[in-house]
């Protein structure tokens, strides 16, 4: 069972205008401090100037340490005047209807339904039969970091992204039966053109009827959002900001690698890696992306290579071992590199919302040795790993589209 909650009070955009200047990217879509800098830059009203308070200043040489105590005293000082200012509105009691619309698939539409989350039903050690199972393990700083905001601004800004595989299709006619039967309540663009609408639902009656049809699914597994309801739970807090979205509608991008080579030639890397992965050299092509799962592209010395794991180089009945991203960094990271840490500084994860020219073009500017293209992890294996208990690899699923933050926020008595 999956318990679903109204938001108590909620903050949302009075209308569409206010959406499209008040709404970001999530605070971990970025490469760097520069790029949020940049988008403060050009939309100085968005919600990160609070999530990412620290990029919010006027010259880049005057970026704060993240999370440090001027950033957050800036962070709440942002929040007052968000609450207080003309872009918001304040309602009590609400779910809502998300539907997110890519250009890249205009006839798919991902939609899901919005509320509070419980913590108390996270699957951890301490509740083994939580219903809400995470994907990836947590990193306590990560988590704290997340927490100082919530404590520091008592809001809820980003939303977790939860996936339920809505077997009877019952969820989804729902949600697309109140998103048809009028205009949504504000709309927004983002970056990539992808195109998010929200519908408020306030009706009691129909609040009921959407917990009851969410109630009835097993399990729900967290897509994207780990740190944010962790943070949550750490804090105490008996709810948690989250859009639970149909499987059958959802999307993954690659997660890709930039790496250092750590004094080793072109030569001896692809020597180690010839052991555990059969090479194909591609040549010095623009741009590569593989086409299927267990197929991974090596931009190395100019050119492009295909890499398919050997037979045994990973456990085909471990769904998490299954994982590129685990065969990666087991054979390559670790293995060849020896570099054991995945949260190794040196190791730069790049996500689906930059192509494999971009990871080319890094590597040709001298900044990284090698770039691995991976092949987006499929719904199927992401249920699977969650089904077994075990743990996505770390930055191994990059979902597409992604939740827009400031679409709706909590605010915490």
């Amino acid at each position: 069972m999956v318990t679903i909650q109204p938001v108590s009070r909620a903050l949302v955009p009075r209308d569409t205008d206010a959406a499209n200047r008040l709404t970001a990217p999530n605070y971990d879509e970025f490469q760097s401090d520069r790029e949020v800098w940049e988008l403060l830059q050009k939309r100085p009203e968005c919600v990160l100037r609070i999530t990412m308070a620290h990029c919010h200043v006027p010259e880049i040489a005057g970026i704060l340490p993240d999370g440090g105590p001027q950033a957050l005293e800036h962070s709440v000082s942002e929040m007052q005047a968000l609450q207080n200012g003309p872009l918001v509105q304040s309602l009590n009691d609400i779910l809502w209807v998300y539907e997110v619309v890519s250009p890249r698939r205009p006839d798919i539409r991902q939609i899901g339904l919005g509320g509070f989350g419980r913590t108390a039903e996270i699957r951890t050690e301490q509740q083994p039969n939580g219903t809400i199972i995470r994907n990836e393990g947590i990193h306590p700083d990560k988590a704290e970091g997340r927490a100082r905001l919530i404590r520091a601004t008592r809001a809820y800004i980003g939303t977790v992204n939860c996936a339920v595989r809505d077997e009877s299709g019952r969820f989804v006619t729902a949600l697309d039966t109140i998103a048809d039967a009028r205009p949504c309540d504000y709309e927004a663009i983002d970056e990539a053109g992808n195109r998010h609408r929200t519908w408020l639902v306030t009706d009691a009656t129909q609040i009921a009827e959407l917990q009851a049809l969410l109630a009835n699914e097993p399990a729900a597994y967290v897509a994207d959002g780990n740190h944010r309801s962790a943070a949550a739970a750490a804090l105490g807090e008996e709810h948690f900001l989250a859009v639970f979205f149909p499987t059958g509608r959802m999307h993954l991008e690659p997660y890709n690698r930039l790496l250092p080579s750590l004094g080793q030639s072109p030569e001896s890397l692809l020597s180690k890696l010839a052991v555990n992965f059969e090479i194909e050299a591609l040549g010095p092509i623009p741009e590569f992306r593989p086409e299927q799962i267990h197929e991974i592209g090596l931009y190395l010395a100019g050119e492009w290579h295909l890499l398919r794991p050997w037979p045994g180089t990973f456990d085909p009945e471990s769904a998490a071992d299954s994982i590129d991203a685990a065969i990666v960094h087991k054979h390559i990271v670790q293995g060849v590199l020896g570099v054991s840490d995945a949260r190794d500084k040196r190791l730069n994860y790049v996500g689906g919302n930059k192509d494999s020219r971009y990871l080319k073009s890094r590597v040709d500017a001298g900044d990284y040795a090698l770039a691995l293209s991976l092949a987006p992890v499929t719904m199927e294996q992401f249920g699977d790993v969650c089904e077994q208990n075990q743990f996505m690899p770390p930055k191994s699923t990059w979902f597409d589209p992604k939740i827009r933050s400031g679409m709706v926020m909590a605010l915490l008595e």
